[in-house]
């Protein structure tokens, strides 16, 4: 064999070993193929990570103005979060797993009720001191992480992926709100989106299987151009590039707003350890750590304190996300790296940002719903290798059977405050969280040795 044929085989042997590393937690991937995925990822989660802005927004009454700020400084501190996932600092903010973080929804409802009682100020003053709560708690939830069982996590990851369903739905169908929702036409788009994403997966080859989303996007992408169905009229205004603002609303620190905020905080501590246990166990087939678990929930805690500097809204890590690398199996860290990166050049340069809002949400839910739904498989999967023993079958039914079903009927939480009811009525991950952790707590540890002397006994 000439030197020329050797060095051909050696690059393409060394070709193939990079693009293999997008498998790998740690390695690098030719940018060129790493952009893809990491593009895959910030459509995915492009309009769930602005629409709490919007949200609440217009629940405060702010501007128009105002609002395209906010959008702009979420695309940036999440990339700023994920990248802090990534490559913890000093090895204690942050998993160093492949976690995409975006605006939280759970916060919505409570902060919806704040800004209309005392305003956006009150709303960034709840969120830097709740976040730097939720942030220290991460640091030394190596102290507490214990009363947290297996069977816990996997009841909550259990949860998250059902709560996701029927967002995946919402969006489906053109979105929460929307005039022409569950048309004829969304219905086109969100099928044809999805029977690509399906079709892309089981055809393509090799690795250019696990770009079946972005794939799908793209196809539904043109497919509502086509239908007249992308609005951009938005990006004739747009500037190209801006610097964001610090702290553009002056902070005011109400105790009952922060009292408020501070157990939504501890709700998204919650849905963190589950979406790092799912992440861990669907994309690297292994458990979690505490020292990853740890990491994460600082991260969430401290990164939303800087987003308040920011004048935006809490930041946690995405179940959707969670749902791509489950489905797609891509765990590379510089890979997701690259998506990080997108975002934070989408929060530099406005308009970037303001292309991507066009993605219509219909195309977003035909490709969203398998995603959501793996989640639920990964569920399964950590209570099947927890063990279907009689506690924690107990467990597992009663916490999500409550938590399910009570949030589907929120006038059952009308007895309780309005605190209570803004962190427990329509948010069952959260239901399922506490159910979970007092069933832990209060069930005996040998309940198998009792029935089976019980058993013996009465034979």
């Amino acid at each position: 064999m000439g030197d020329s044929m050797k060095k051909q085989l050696f690059q393409k042997l060394k070709a193939n070993a990079s693009i293999q590393n997008i498998y790998q937690l740690n390695g690098t991937v030719p940018i060129y193929k790493a952009i893809p995925f990491g593009l895959q990822h910030i459509l995915a989660m492009f309009v769930a990570n602005i629409a709490p802005i919007l949200i609440v927004g217009k629940a405060c009454g702010l501007s128009g103005t105002d609002t395209a700020m906010l959008i702009q400084s979420a695309m940036l501190i999440a990339g700023i979060g994920t990248l802090v996932q990534l490559f913890p600092i000093a090895h204690k903010i942050g998993s160093g797993l492949p976690i995409v973080m975006g605006i939280s929804f759970t916060f919505v409802s409570v902060l919806c009720f704040i800004g209309a009682q005392y305003g956006y100020g009150a709303i960034m003053g709840a969120v830097l001191i709740g976040g730097i709560i939720e942030g220290v708690l991460g640091l030394f939830a190596k102290f507490w992480l214990s009363l947290i069982a297996p069977i816990v996590s996997a009841s909550v990851v259990t949860a998250i992926g059902f709560s996701l369903l029927t967002v995946g739905a919402t969006s489906f169908g053109g979105g929460s709100g929307s005039a022409d929702f569950g048309s004829v036409q969304n219905w086109i788009l969100g099928s044809i989106t999805l029977l690509c994403c399906i079709l892309f997966h089981i055809f393509a080859k090799s690795y250019f299987k696990q770009l079946s989303v972005l794939f799908g996007l793209v196809v539904g992408y043109i497919l509502a151009i086509f239908m007249g169905k992308v609005d951009f009229s938005a990006l004739h205004n747009t500037a190209i590039l801006a610097v964001p603002h610090i702290m553009p609303f002056h902070m005011e620190f109400r105790l009952d707003a922060i009292i408020s905020v501070t157990l939504i905080f501890l709700v998204s501590a919650t849905e963190t350890i589950g979406d790092t246990s799912a992440l861990a166990a669907s994309g690297l087939g292994r458990d979690v750590t505490k020292e990853e678990t740890s990491g994460s929930i600082a991260c969430d805690g401290f990164i939303s304190s800087l987003s308040s500097l920011l004048g935006c809204l809490p930041i946690t890590s995405f179940s959707q996300n969670v749902g791509l690398v489950a489905m797609t199996k891509v765990v590379n860290r510089f890979t997701i790296a690259i998506g990080a990166v997108i975002m934070i050049l989408a929060g530099i340069f406005p308009i970037f940002g303001a292309l991507l809002s066009t993605l219509p949400d219909a195309v977003l839910g035909g490709c969203t719903i398998m995603m959501f739904g793996t989640i639920v498989v990964s569920g399964l999967q950590m209570m099947s290798k927890c063990g279907f023993t009689q506690r924690n079958t107990i467990i597992a039914a009663l916490s999500l059977s409550i938590g399910l079903g009570f949030t589907q009927c929120a006038d059952l939480f009308t007895i309780f405050p309005q605190m209570v009811q803004n962190v427990f009525a329509q948010n069952c991950v959260a239901v399922v969280f506490l159910v979970s952790i007092l069933l832990n707590l209060i069930l005996p540890k040998n309940m198998e040795v009792k029935h089976a002397e019980d058993t013996d006994s009465a034979t």
